[in-house]
Parts: structure tokens; sequence; C-alpha cells
């Protein structure tokens, strides 16, 4: 019989999660009309990462009728993207690389834009069903389901963490379980040869 953490895992698991989430974005990066693949102008380069941000959010997160963009929101969100990837000035950093076409030009740009949102939808994914199964426990089913991640997944805890009867652990398990299908898809991926 499954446990409710088996069945939390499954759900959870890379393959559903973090892979499929990566394999959406991308189908809606290829499906965009980047435009030529590169820009001269501050306000086309804008348009261009707006109206792709636009794009990939309708897709991914299957919004219906689909929304249209709206400039200022969505450039402040692609901006953000943009100085987290970029730096303090990412937004005319990432002009620049589009505007050059060096360092992989506007797609390297667009593709980094996805690569974030990707990692935002799929946090948001794993995070709701990590609450919401987190939240369904009592305080002795807390410990059962930490003591029994413990025993089957405590390998792929770094030691120190599992010292000491794992007491940082197990006070921010749900911490750990939110880390799960990052580790899960590292493993598979080393042993893929990726």
């Amino acid at each position: 019989m499954k446990t409710k953490l088996c069945k939390l895992l499954k759900i959870i698991d890379p393959a559903h999660s973090l892979d499929r989430i990566s394999i959406l974005v991308d189908n809606a990066v290829n499906s965009s009309r980047a435009g030529k693949g590169q820009v001269h102008d501050w306000d086309e380069f804008k348009a261009l990462l707006i109206n792709n941000f636009c794009h990939i959010e309708n897709v991914v997160l299957e919004i219906r009728p689909k929304r249209l963009p709206h400039f200022n929101i969505d450039w402040g969100r692609c901006s953000n993207i943009l100085i987290k990837e970029y730096g303090p000035n990412g937004d005319i950093t990432a002009f620049q690389i589009a505007k050059s076409g060096t360092e992989g030009g506007l797609y390297s740009v667009l593709k980094a834009i996805a690569r974030h949102m990707a990692d935002e939808y799929a946090g948001n994914y794993i995070g709701s069903y990590i609450n919401d199964f987190w939240d369904s426990l009592s305080v002795d089913e807390k410990l059962a389901v930490s003591k029994e991640y413990l025993d089957k997944y405590g390998h792929l805890i770094p030691s120190e963490l599992t010292e000491g009867g794992a007491v940082r652990v197990r006070a921010f398990f749900w911490r750990v379980l939110q880390e799960h299908p990052k580790i899960v898809q590292k493993l598979r991926n080393v042993n893929r040869g990726a």
C-alpha cells in the first residue's frame, strides 16, 4: 500500500513537474513569433519580450480566453527576470545582447526569460501540492512522514544535515520536500550522462 508520502512524491516527481513544465515552456517559446532574431530599437525590444512573456503564460497556464499583454505589468515582470539573469542593469544588458547578436542574441534572452518562468511555474506547482499535503497532516503524521522520508531518501541529503537525528531536516521538512524533485532530476540527468 502506498503511503501519503509516496503519493505526494509521485505527483511532484520531476517527470510530472519540472520536466513537464519545462517542455510546455519550450513549446511555447518555439511557437512564438520572435521577430527577426535581432532588434535595434528599445521599444521594439520591450514589446517583443512582453508579447513573448504573455504568449508563454497563455500557453503554459492554459489561459482561456488568452489574455492580452499589459505593457507596464508584463514589462515589470520581464525586467525582474532580466535583473536576476543579467544583474542590476539586466534590461539594458539584455537589450545589448539582443541588439548585437552576441552571446546567443535575442534568442538567448528569450530563453533566459522562459527558463525563469518555467522555474517559477514548477515551484508553484510543487509548492501547492506540498502545502496541501503538509496542512492535511497532524503533528504525529508530520513526524512519521519525515522519518519515512529519511529512512527512504536520507542518502540524498548532505550528511551534515542528517547528523544528530536530522533535527534541522525534521524542523523544516517541507523545504526538503520542495527540493526533492530537483535532487531527483539531477540524479536522473547524471545517470543519463547529461
